[in-house]
Formats: C-alpha cells, structure tokens, sequence
C-alpha cells in the first residue's frame, strides 16, 4: 500500500493488533515503515466496532510526505510541522457509545475530538495526555525494539496511588463495626423470637 502512495499521499488501514508487536516479517516491514518515516499515527479502537469481530482492532495513518509545509484544505490553510521522526499515538477504547444493542460506533463529539487532536498535532506539538494520546520519538521507538502498541507509550493512569491508606482502613474499620453490630443485633432478635415461642435455643 506505501508502495501506491503518491509523494504527497496519505491512506489509512485496519489491522489487528498483533502487527504492532508481531515478529519475523512482520517486525521487519514495521521497522522498515517506521525507519522510512512513512507511519503518522496509530490509533487503537474500542471493541465491537465490526460486525464481523469484537476484537480491539488498530487504525494505521500513513503520510508519504510528513515535512514542513503548507496545505489547503477547504477554505483553511494549514501550516504542518515537520514530524519525520515522531508518531502520535492514541488510545481510543474508552470512547463510542452502544449502536445496534451489542456494538459500539463514535460520537459525533468522539470523531471531533479524535480529529481535532490529530490535527492539532500535524501543525504544533501537543501535551501528551495520559490514557488518551502521546507523541513518540523515533530513539524511543527504536528503544522499545520498534513496537507500536499504544499502552508502551501512553501513560497510565494509576488511581490507586493517591489514596491515603490509613484514611481508607480507618473508614473501612468503620464501616465493619456498623456490619458486626448490626449481625449481633439480627442474632439476638432472632433468638428472642424462638424462646418467645417457647422454642429456646441455649
């Protein structure tokens, strides 16, 4: 498919998401392609996007021409950075919403957003954001033996990291003393009612 491109051409696939990390050829035209400076982005789905499978599938950019220029698109004139070294990842399967009961499609806000942000970074550099989008260096990539899964790039966010620990036992201490009060409550109103009944259990 790069083969087809024109100087200035730019194409987009689906591929599953063993071809970001696969090895024998696989690795060698993913290494071929990076080093060429032909992969603009990566962009990994969400699930149930395809009538065919559920899987997680991939979204490839190639870009022929990723040099310092200006393109019109529209009405629009767009100054582009030069970005031969660099490509954008992002993380999109935290994004969509139901379609057909048991798929997913994107939102018109998703496909905004999405847009926007890859935009954005064809013409300045932008903030990497955990979870969501990061801008690799080739020395980083090549660092990494030339792996293109987004989740070796883009943070993570650890949302345990930041409890207090003494502060989470001591409500959880709490919160067992109202469980362990209310049990010994429920067995001595349940032995009340048996003796009651002439029933007495000792």
């Amino acid at each position: 498919m790069a083969s087809k491109l024109s100087e200035n051409g730019m194409a987009g696939f689906i591929l599953a998401n063993g071809a970001l990390s696969g090895g024998g050829e696989e690795y060698k035209i993913r290494k071929k392609l990076i080093e060429n400076n032909l992969i603009e982005a990566i962009l990994v789905l969400p699930q149930d996007m395809f009538y065919t499978t559920n899987i997680s599938v991939t979204l490839w950019i190639l870009n022929k021409n990723k040099k310092t220029q200006s393109k019109t698109v529209g009405n629009e004139t767009r100054k582009y950075r030069g970005r031969e070294k660099e490509i954008l990842f992002m993380d999109l399967r935290q994004m969509g919403e139901p379609f057909e009961k048991k798929f997913t499609q994107f939102s018109e806000a998703d496909i905004k957003k999405v847009s926007s942000s890859f935009h954005q970074w064809q013409q300045v550099e932008i903030e990497n954001i955990p979870e969501y989008c990061y801008a690799a260096k080739l020395e980083e990539i090549a660092a990494k033996d030339f792996s293109l899964v987004p989740s070796k790039y883009i943070e993570f966010v650890n949302r345990d990291e930041n409890i207090d620990f003494d502060e989470k036992m001591t409500s959880l201490q709490s919160e067992f003393v109202d469980l362990l009060r209310a049990e010994t409550q429920s067995k001595n109103d349940l032995l009340t009612v048996f003796k009651e009944l002439g029933y007495e259990i000792k």
